[in-house]
């Protein structure tokens, strides 16, 4: 597998040890953490060095976090060396998605056309991040799009973003009369 953070997708960060058998506790960074308990191994990246792969004796959720126990970590200077990791997995062993539900990081970087019934597509400008408006992650995510004339912020909804093609990087969008100058304000 190709040593490249593109390739792979983060789960979750190494926070502190914990515990004296060389656990860790982990920040979770999913939206499916129940996963995290079965998976067998995982890449352990610094953000600079090519990542390692690693077994996983044991992880469970315990308020809020992950506690994980890696082979090859048996005390808490094994753990301490630890802090601070990415916890990730390749692109391919991801979670797979219902019809019209999109990883933010398969969004990001797309770019972004706005379709009209009269003339040729014209680009927007790329997405820059999603942001999830409302309590929790079940109210409509906005793109944030980086334009020539600033940000952006288009609702990810089906009546707006017609077409999602995260393979060819490209999202379609019928704006509604005053979003742009909504922005603007």
């Amino acid at each position: 597998m190709a040593d490249s953070p593109a390739s792979r997708v983060t789960l979750a960060r190494i926070l502190r040890a914990r515990g004296r058998r060389g656990e860790v506790a982990a920040q979770i960074l999913t939206d499916f953490p129940e996963r995290l308990s079965k998976l067998t191994s995982a890449e352990l990246w610094d953000g600079k060095n090519p990542a390692r792969r690693v077994g996983i004796r044991e992880c469970w959720l315990h308020n809020g976090q992950a506690i994980f126990l890696f082979e090859g970590s048996d005390s808490i200077s094994d753990a301490e060396r630890l802090v601070g990791l990415e916890i990730q997995i390749p692109l391919s062993e991801r979670v797979p998605l219902a019809a019209g539900s999109y990883f933010v990081t398969d969004l990001i970087g797309c770019e972004v056309f706005q379709s009209t019934a009269t003339e040729a597509s014209t680009k927007l400008g790329d997405v820059r991040d999603v942001q999830f408006t409302g309590e929790s992650v079940a109210g409509t995510p906005v793109l944030v799009v980086a334009t020539p004339h600033g940000e952006l912020l288009i609702p990810l909804a089906t009546e707006i973003c017609t077409r999602i093609d995260t393979a060819a990087r490209r999202i379609e969008v019928v704006l509604p009369e005053g979003l742009r100058d909504l922005n603007q304000n």
